[in-house]
């Protein structure tokens, strides 16, 4: 019997196509990766990013992603590091990508969002973009950024059973759970959606369309209520200010005998006196002292009423503000003009505002701006936090490419904007179109605009500065909310015309776990196949192995399992695409030392008298000479 497979593997099965199974994520011939196509990243921990990239090329990669995720460690990585980079990957022959710091773009915080945290964020981001050119000034090197981080979900999904109402049947059907809104001053609140059984509806299977318009409705209903229930304010404040001003300069509920012996105008001159501190009962000793409690009563109404302006003045500047800013955006002109012809009639009164001799005038003109306002299409208040986080991520990216586009013109980073893991904000695959084509269409606007660019140079230019990085690892997620894999590849598709780089890591679809391919339930094969299908230059894209789990001698010794992702590819060892692929050779190593450990163990061969080591020294071996190690007789 033959014992020496107790010892070592041997090389049985290093051709049979079904070897390693155990990484393999199936994939069939055309849809293999090459090695030059699969990179593997940096450790972000650490500062010396420069060592780091030299470690990683001596895995074999052909392909580095430098990462720069930790904001603080990144930018202790000196500037000269990068240009050595650069000088090692033209020496070494090979590809780099980066990943910038994790920040988040729309400039939302924990206690709300402002304009001031967005463009912190904004130049966080183009300082990263400016660096990372250091490292490779002569291509267009690829930056990921994700699209979101700290941003709540701004809808929650999941995929629930239903009884279908036409068929009485069971069904899996996307809900969402939870919806957040944005009010005008940078405030959140989330809400849930429930049937509206006042319109018929009936149980929860909502098709998902009609469950974002019952959210549109919902939010538009709010935004009208609360623009009314603001104009009602503002109006009470006027018309009571009007009418305790009009009825007291009127006489209203005075004395016949004083009321005959006063006007408008008298009372508005000792209104005036009034507030500067003078006596009105000696203002009025024509009149007789008899009345001086009645007069003292009157001044106060109009005092009363001038306060009532006063607060419905501020309020009518607040809310006109609104009303001008949502008209600008929308573009509607007719509400431009009567918000402007209205301001430049209360020029002229505005000047009297502290005049308490015009209070008055100053109710009447109040008065008409409240029903300007009323005329007027309601200001949102109060919008999708969904709607809001894409509008503020893409004028953060859109400013981030144009910058780097006007500094380092036909050699600018491209931009790659990377779906989180789920959970996080914008994490889906219409997400992330949605934020790419807002962020593109701005981007044309500004290059056309600011750079005078031609619309279908500009468009080129968005398109090739802005797109995806997807990360098949992060989408897989969604299982933890009932998502199938059927459900998750359609994500690829979604995203696949946008895609510039593939980020690579399996898990289980709960946790965000980075493990080698081929370890999770990642539906890698398919997805990869949506990318080749629906992708755009897809011959040209970079997949990198993320898989952060394998830091750290605490999980796998601190290795880099680029052999193990190749073995998951059956990536085709020799560049011709001919022999054995790496699934089927890279533990085959049988007999011969070809790099995975120690295939000729001394102890063996000494023990059963042969090997190389037992040779005389005469012959090349380390046995002293005398004796043969065989028969035992002389040699000489």
């Amino acid at each position: 019997m033959d014992y020496s497979e107790k010892f070592y593997a041997g090389a049985d099965y290093g051709l049979d196509a079904s070897y390693a199974s155990d990484f393999s994520t199936g994939m069939s011939e055309g849809y293999t990766l090459p090695v030059s196509a699969i990179g593997t990243h940096t450790d972000p921990r650490t500062a010396n990013q420069l060592k780091n990239v030299s470690d990683k090329l001596n895995t074999g990669a052909k392909t580095i992603e430098v990462e720069g995720l930790q904001a603080g460690t990144w930018e202790t990585v000196p500037d000269y590091h990068l240009k050595e980079i650069h000088r090692l990957k033209k020496i070494a022959g090979t590809d780099l990508t980066f990943h910038g710091p994790l920040v988040e773009p729309t400039g939302v915080t924990k206690q709300g969002w402002n304009e001031s945290h967005r463009m912190q964020a904004e130049r966080q981001m183009g300082q990263a973009v400016e660096r990372a050119h250091k490292m490779d000034p002569d291509g267009n090197i690829v930056i990921t950024f994700h699209s979101s981080n700290g941003l709540p979900d701004p809808e929650t999904r999941a995929m629930e059973e239903v009884v279908d109402p036409n068929t009485g049947k069971k069904k899996m059907k996307e809900v969402i759970k939870e919806f957040g809104t944005v009010s005008h001053d940078g405030r959140f609140d989330f809400k849930t959606v429930t049937p509206d059984y006042f319109k018929g509806r009936k149980g929860d299977y909502i098709p998902i369309e009609e469950q974002e318009s019952a959210i549109k409705d919902s939010i538009d209903k709010q935004n009208k209520d609360a623009w009314f229930r603001q104009l009602q304010h503002l109006s009470f404040n006027a018309y009571s200010g009007s009418s305790y001003v009009s009825d007291a300069l009127s006489g209203k509920g005075l004395d016949p005998n004083l009321k005959n012996s006063t006007d408008e105008k008298q009372w508005l001159k000792i209104y005036g006196d009034y507030l500067k501190g003078r006596d009105a009962g000696s203002v009025m000793k024509t009149i007789g002292p008899e009345y001086k409690a009645d007069v003292e009563k009157q001044l106060q109404r109009i005092a009363h009423g001038d306060i009532y302006l006063r607060d419905a003045y501020q309020d009518l500047q607040t809310s006109y503000n609104q009303a001008y800013e949502v008209a600008v955006k929308n573009d509607s002109k007719e509400d431009m003009a009567k918000l402007d012809k209205f301001r430049d009639e209360i020029k002229v009164s505005l000047e009297d505002l502290e005049d308490p001799t015009k209070v008055n005038y100053f109710a009447e003109e109040i008065v008409k701006g409240v029903n300007v306002l009323r005329s007027i299409t309601p200001p949102k208040m109060m919008k999708p936090l969904r709607e809001f986080a894409v509008e503020k991520s893409s004028e953060t990216f859109a400013n981030v490419a144009l910058k780097a586009y006007k500094k380092f013109g036909d050699t600018a980073p491209v931009i790659a904007v990377e779906n989180p893991p789920v959970g996080m904000g914008l994490a889906q695959a219409d997400d992330l179109r949605d934020v790419i084509e807002e962020s593109r269409n701005r981007l044309k606007k500004k290059l056309v605009k600011k750079e005078g660019m031609s619309d279908s140079d500009a468009d080129t230019q968005a398109k090739k500065l802005i797109g995806a990085t997807w990360d098949i690892g992060h989408i897989n997620m969604l299982r933890k909310h009932g998502y199938e894999e059927k459900q998750i590849v359609e994500q690829t598709k979604t995203i696949a015309p946008y895609i510039k780089k593939v980020h690579l890591s399996d898990n289980f679809g709960m946790e965000h776990t980075e493990l080698p391919m081929g370890m999770g339930n990642v539906p890698t094969k398919k997805m990869l196949e949506m990318i080749k299908k629906y992708g755009k230059q897809v011959d040209k894209l970079k997949y990198i192995q993320e898989t952060g789990n394998w830091y750290g001698p605490q999980a796998f010794g601190n290795r880099t399992p680029f052999v193990e992702t190749l073995k998951s590819f059956g990536s085709p060892i020799y560049s011709m695409k001919m022999g054995p692929a790496w699934n089927q050779a890279a533990d085959a190593s049988g007999g011969y030392f070809a790099g995975y450990g120690q295939t000729l163990p001394e102890q063996h061969f000494s023990m059963y008298g042969s090997g190389f080591s037992g040779l005389p020294t005469e012959l090349g071996g380390q046995a002293a000479g005398g004796r043969s190690r065989v028969g035992g007789t002389p040699m000489e």
